[in-house]
Order: structure tokens, then C-alpha cells, then sequence
């Protein structure tokens, strides 16, 4: 059954409540730390204690590190992104939080991802915030996020850019389409950080989904709050349903017969940084007899703006066609399988009639074949071979 985080954003969301949430729900600082210190950012480390907030209890995480004057851009977070020792899912993740930084904050300032000029969400703080919470999620091995609509506050913040209004520029940009809750309460609940990470990894906003809680964390917010607890709730679990689950995404084409490979290349990786659940290309003929490529991206619907934005911007297409398609997705979780090379990373699918099939990540395997000089093929057949159907549970109807 798939392993589902529910965000309760009663009180907003923000980078370290977030990470207060992951470590109450059971994540250990220690690897939390040992992720933020690959980073290369002078002194900066994690450290939790318990807080009480309204009398209820929590956790609260605070980001220490030395002072510095640096305003970074998304190249240069990117870049430590990929130095660090990260999972190839906990980069992408991570990448994938500050590409939605970088949107939005391009956009508010009439610039582009490229140049934009981070201030707050580029110190070492926010940067410790993004990568722990993608770290934290991949560590409790989280399939799916699903939110209650979220609060900002209301009144007035102040920014590198001076006095504005609750939601701040760069946070009501990254909250397009998220529903929002209402809030008297005179403060920023929801900061740019927090509603980040809600519009890159969230899968789906509402109620409380129907799931079985295994473990339940609070991540306590700086600010003590007059009018109730702040805290970001995190509940984790496994869904009730059966075996698989629909929902519906977008699928955006564009014909293209007047750009370079290198450039289609370019932009199928800016595709998957913008958060693409899919990306391939068709072998087309155009008008005139002439050779073209069939650009096609798959994403979900709160995507579908920014991922509209690469294929204009990093192609020559004047026109996206766009509509939206049920999916029906089998229920998988993580596995690894044991080998002689070591374990091997890969996901357990089930079919409709409760057989499981494994498939090795790619990674897991193009790592054992560099490190054993062992071919690719070999290692993937071995994984498979590997995968034992009697160490899996089988999805409960």
C-alpha cells in the first residue's frame, strides 16, 4: 500500500516546521544533519528540542550557521544540491522545491529563473530547511502528499524588498491554485519556504485522506500564537483503498521542426526540474515534408503553468495544446532486494488481482554496475531475479 504524509496546515507551514514535523514523526536528526553539513554552508547544522505551544506538545527545529552576506542563485543552490551527499531522489526533490522558488520569485520580479536573485529563501537557513524537509521525506519513504487548504495570516511582513502585505509576492505566486484557508490571524503563518514545498511536492490538497496513521509528527513554528497552537501536523500512513488509485493529470504536446536536438535535450531537463511526471519526444512529419519531433509532458494540474513556461521559453513553439486525462496508477511502495554486488533499490508494484512485481530503480543498479564493472543489463536481470513475492505484503481490500 502506498505511504502517504498528510500535511494539516492549521497554523500555515513554513521550512522548519516542516523539519520539526519529519523529526517528531520519527526521522533522526542525526542523517538530517549529516545531509545539511554535505551542503559546503560554514557551521550549519539542526538542532530540536521539544516546545509547548498552547499547551500541546512539539517540535521545534532551528537552523544554526555562521553569518554570511551571500545572495545566491538558483545555480548556485542547484549546484550544492549535487555535491551533497544526497540520494539521486532527495536532489530531485530538493531541486525540484527551489525550481518553484526560482518561478516564482522570477515572476514577481520580472525576470527569469536564471537571474533572479534569491535574498531570504537563498540563506543558509531556508536552503537547510529545503534540502532537510526533501531529505526527511524521502527517508520516511513517502509516496504521496496530500494537504488541507492552507492559511497565510494577514497584516503586513517585511522583506529584502520592503513592507508588503500578507501573503508576500513570491508565496501568493507559489500559492496559484492551492486552496487556501481563511485566517484572522495577524502574522505570516505561510512562508515562502513552506508554500514551496507544498506546491512542488504535494500531490493533492483536502481533507484528511482515507489511510491507516502509523506515525503522527508536530513541528512547532517560531512564533508564539494568541489565538491557538502553532503547529504543522504531519500524519503518516498507509491507504485504506485497495490495490491502485486514479487521478487526473495534464498532458501538454508541441510540434517542433525548427530546433536543434541539443535544445529539445536542454529543455527536457528543464522539464523534469519543473516538476514533469513524464517527458518524451515523437518522430513526426510536418507540413512541407519536413522532419519534426512531437514534444509531449505529462504533469499535474498545478503544473501545468510553469511547465507551460519551459516549452515556451527553451523552445521555438508558438502553441501548447493541453488537455486534461484520467490515470489509474497501481499501488507500490519502496523495496530493495539483496544481491552479491549488495541491496539493490527498486519499487514493488501490484497487479489488480494482488501479484507484485518489482521493478530496480535505474540508479540503484547504474551505481552497482559502475562500482563492480558489471554490465548494466546483468545487474537489472539480477534484481529481478532477486525479488522475493513472500517479503512483501500484500495490499489489504
Amino acid at each position: 500500500m502506498p505511504k502517504v504524509a498528510y500535511f494539516d496546515c492549521l497554523s500555515g507551514i513554513s521550512g522548519d516546521m516542516t523539519l520539526g514535523a519529519l523529526v517528531d514523526a520519527g526521522v533522526e536528526l542525526a542523517k538530517l544533519n549529516d545531509a545539511v553539513g554535505s551542503l559546503g554552508l560554514p557551521g550549519c547544522r539542526l538542532v530540536a528540542e521539544p516546545v509547548t505551544k498552547k499547551g500541546f506538545r512539539a517540535t521545534q527545529v532551528t537552523v544554526k550557521y555562521e553569518p554570511e552576506h551571500a545572495h545566491r542563485h538558483l545555480r548556485h543552490i542547484l549546484n550544492m544540491i549535487d555535491g551533497g551527499r544526497l540520494t539521486q531522489r532527495q536532489k530531485e526533490l530538493a531541486r525540484r522545491i527551489f525550481t518553484k522558488l526560482a518561478e516564482a520569485e522570477a515572476k514577481v520580479h520580472g525576470t527569469s529563473i536564471e537571474k533572479v536573485h534569491f535574498h531570504e529563501v537563498g540563506a543558509a537557513d531556508s536552503i537547510a530547511d529545503v534540502v532537510g524537509s526533501a531529505v526527511g521525506l524521502d527517508l520516511l519513504g513517502i509516496d504521496r502528499i496530500v494537504a488541507s487548504p492552507v492559511p497565510t495570516g494577514s497584516g503586513t511582513v517585511n522583506i529584502a524588498h520592503g513592507t508588503c502585505s500578507i501573503p508576500a509576492p513570491a508565496t501568493a505566486e507559489l500559492l496559484r491554485g492551492i486552496p487556501l484557508a481563511e485566517s484572522s490571524v495577524r502574522c505570516e503563518l505561510t512562508t515562502p519556504t513552506g508554500a514551496a514545498i507544498l506546491a512542488a511536492l504535494a500531490d493533492a490538497f483536502g481533507p484528511l485522506p482515507a489511510m491507516t496513521v502509523e506515525q503522527i509528527g508536530c513541528g512547532a513554528g517560531q512564533r508564539d500564537l494568541d489565538e491557538q497552537p502553532n503547529l504543522l501536523r504531519l500524519l503518516v500512513g498507509r491507504t485504506t483503498s485497495a490495490t491502485d488509485a486514479t487521478d487526473r493529470v495534464c498532458v501538454l504536446e508541441t510540434n517542433l521542426d525548427d530546433i536543434s536536438g541539443e535544445m529539445i535535450g536542454y529543455c527536457t531537463t528543464r522539464l523534469w526540474d519543473a516538476g514533469a511526471l513524464d517527458v518524451y519526444t515523437t518522430a513526426i512529419q510536418m507540413k512541407k515534408n519536413r522532419p519534426g519531433v512531437k514534444l509531449s509532458v505529462l504533469c499535474r494540474e498545478g503544473d501545468v503553468e510553469p511547465i507551460e513556461a519551459v516549452l515556451f521559453t527553451e523552445t521555438t513553439t508558438l502553441g501548447v495544446r493541453r488537455w486534461t486525462v484520467g490515470r489509474h496508477v497501481l499501488s507500490r511502495q519502496p523495496h530493495s532486494v539483496a544481491t552479491d554486488w549488495g541491496p539493490i533499490e527498486g519499487k514493488v508494484g501490484w497487479l489488480s488481482d494482488g501479484t507484485p512485481r518489482f521493478a530496480p530503480e535505474f540508479e540503484s543498479c547504474r551505481h552497482v554496475a559502475a562500482e563492480h564493472d558489471v554490465p548494466l543489463r546483468t545487474v537489472y536481470e539480477t534484481a529481478q531475479r532477486a525479488f522475493d513475492p513472500s517479503k512483501v505484503d500484500r495490499p489489504v481490500e
